[in-house]
């Protein structure tokens, strides 16, 4: 039994497709397969339950993989406190970002991380918030950016700034006609168009339906902030959206009219995470340090 074996049956644990896990490994499907087989032999037990249409890990198999994934985040510490004694601001991070603010984000600030960290190798997932921190708590993921708030006691909670929502509406409708800020309470008169479950979005936005008594748009839950901003091109309803999401480098909308709300304006505040019993929280700290100029600046 090696480190590598115990890598592919994480994986496929994961993916639940030999054909995926051999990817994320880097390896062909065959080897995958055959070193599991190997370890299968080698601990004489099933550890994957194979049948044409869908691959399961066995009970025992769940077990091993508990096991395996602690071996392999204990493994990975060690080469990371090798690298780190030699350059503390080396080595890989492995950082998790919500859907609505990884990809309008990241343009903002990753220049700087590379300037500043020229060593640091920054593996970034985008994942919704839930399974992020499961991720984070399990090892997978070593700092994630998400919105507050996030009930926590084992993580660390960094804040990075504070992000408003605006307004998004067809140009043809009544609230395009001027620039002047909006009070919240005009959406009390709009259906308002929604993520799916399971974006953290969704549930702030609601919360601001609520609060002004509006209502979700029937029978339609988008899948990205790009579709919500399509659905309202095409004149179905008005949506709320971060401000991130509406700077550049994003580009306009004609088909979309942008409103500011009136203070005390809806917002949301990011932060990084990572868990307090990290040894490594001093390198993150720096990191969400800057993060935090970047979005300042």
């Amino acid at each position: 039994m090696n480190l590598r074996d115990l890598r592919y049956l994480v994986a496929v644990a994961d993916h639940r497709h030999f054909g995926k896990a051999a990817a994320a490994c880097y390896v062909s499907q065959p080897t995958l397969s055959a070193q599991l087989k190997k370890l299968e032999r080698e601990l004489g037990v099933e550890l994957i339950e194979r049948n044409p249409r869908q691959i399961m890990v066995t009970a025992t198999g769940e077990r091993v993989v508990a096991h395996a994934r602690t071996m392999l985040r204990e493994a990975d510490t060690i080469n990371e406190i090798a690298q780190r004694s030699q350059d503390p601001e080396g080595g890989s991070v492995r950082m998790g970002l919500i859907p609505t603010v990884a990809p309008y984000l990241l343009p903002h600030v990753v220049p700087d991380l590379h300037r500043r960290f020229p060593n640091l190798e920054l593996l970034l997932a985008e994942e919704k918030t839930e399974v992020a921190l499961a991720q984070l708590r399990d090892g997978r993921l070593d700092v994630a950016v998400l919105a507050l708030p996030v009930n926590d006691d084992q993580l660390h909670q960094e804040p990075l700034f504070a992000e408003e929502f605006v307004l998004a509406v067809p140009t043809g409708h009544p609230l395009a006609s001027s620039d002047e800020p909006v009070d919240a309470s005009v959406l009390a008169d709009e259906p308002v168009l929604l993520l799916e479950e399971g974006h953290c979005l969704r549930d702030q936005a609601l919360d601001v339906c609520r609060l002004v008594g509006a209502s979700e748009r029937d029978g339609f839950r988008a899948t990205s902030l790009e579709t919500l901003r399509q659905m309202v091109a095409a004149g179905v309803a008005v949506t709320l959206l971060p401000e991130l999401a509406v700077l550049p480098p994003v580009p306009d909308s004609f088909d979309v009219c942008l409103r500011r709300f009136a203070e005390p304006a809806p917002k949301r505040e990011i932060a990084m995470l990572w868990r307090r019993s990290s040894e490594h929280a001093g390198l993150y700290g720096k990191l969400a340090a800057v993060l935090r100029d970047a979005m300042a600046s």
